[in-house]
């Protein structure tokens, strides 16, 4: 008997079971303007025009990093498409877009059906909160290339934008008011020195009950990425937005300057700001540098808004009144293009 697909390791049936399976978290998601369906070789979204003068359209796209193992190894996958959905919604936000839609790629060792189920519901629940829909995806079997139980996990995410409204920091100007947004922890960064220290170093269990985090350490460092989307377009619509920075790899050093023109330096104050407890676990953990902590970490701000001072003061009162938090980190100065950073 000649060979089959599914000898070289490849099952088609349970590709077809894992379709059945995310169908229902797929349609969840659905908003006005998708017109194609599960299933199809290709994802249809239809623009309203109508809405915009000159639409413009912005994609990114990203992953997750080796957040992906600490997933694997605690055998929990219903969050981390979520991670996923973050990282790019919340990028093409910085340009003043609205997400529209989006595409995840998964790629397996080993093609478990209700595993990769789990991955989209965490997918479909991040397009949810970002408020665009999930129109399409890709799941690869591909042994000899991953371990069995091993997977990566990509996507990207469409928005759009009035042309006139693109947001690029040309409008940051000496004075205006620096405001940041807390994370909900480690988000999708800086993982690979996160596991160095846990696992390297500490020799830690991800079971671990952590007294100071009030959960197990798996639990904590699986804790998805927040989505800004809902917080920061209704500002974006609202007031005149200067500048927005997504805090990612490389921290507030390296994501700041990315929306500053030359001359323009960021001067912070962090003494204000909450510092998540597991930041200053893995510093005593790791025994690592401030100034590293801050190159590698978000250190509890996710996503940074510059502005002009009077729409500061109207932002901070709206936040106040709705019991968010949002801090006044600091003012745009002339100088070395950078971030100057008290912490004291």
């Amino acid at each position: 008997m000649g060979l089959t697909y599914k000898d070289s390791g490849v099952d088609k049936t349970a590709g077809y079971e894992e379709v059945k399976l995310i169908k229902n978290f797929v349609k969840d998601t659905y908003i006005d303007g998708v017109i194609s369906d599960i299933g199809g070789f290709a994802g249809l979204f239809e623009l309203n025009k109508d809405a915009y003068d000159k639409p413009v359209l912005v994609s990114g796209t990203d992953g997750v990093g080796s957040k992906v193992q600490i997933a694997q190894m605690m055998d929990v996958h219903d969050s981390i498409g979520e991670d996923c959905v973050a990282m790019c919604v919340n990028d093409v936000l910085c340009q003043g877009a609205k997400p529209i839609f989006f595409l995840d790629y998964i790629a397996t060792g080993k093609l478990v059906p209700e595993k990769m189920a789990d991955i989209v519901k965490g997918v479909s629940s991040g397009c949810i909160k970002a408020g665009c829909a999930l129109i399409g995806g890709e799941t690869a079997e591909m042994p000899g290339i991953y371990k069995e139980n091993d997977y990566d996990l990509a996507g990207f995410s469409v928005a759009i934008v009035d042309k006139d409204k693109i947001i690029t920091g040309e409008k940051v100007q000496f004075g205006d008011v620096i405001l940041g947004l807390p994370s909900s922890g480690i988000h999708s960064n800086g993982y690979s020195l996160v596991r160095k220290i846990v696992f390297d170093r500490m020799k830690f269990d991800l079971g671990v009950y952590v007294d100071e985090l009030e959960s197990t350490l798996g639990e904590e460092l699986l804790i998805p990425t927040r989505i800004y989307v809902d917080t920061v377009y209704p500002l974006i619509e609202k007031y005149d937005i200067h500048g927005i920075s997504h805090i990612t790899g490389g921290g507030i050093y390296e994501n700041l300057p990315r929306v500053l023109k030359d001359g323009y330096r960021a001067k912070i104050d962090y003494s204000k700001v909450e510092i998540p407890t597991i930041f200053k676990l893995l510093q005593t953990w790791g025994g690592i540098q401030t100034e590293e902590m801050f190159g590698t970490f978000n250190m509890g701000i996710g996503m940074v808004l510059v502005v002009n001072k009077e729409d500061s003061e109207k932002i901070i009162e709206e936040f106040n009144a709705k019991g968010e938090v949002i801090y006044q980190l600091g003012e745009i100065i002339e100088g070395e293009t950078g971030v100057e950073l008290c912490l004291e």
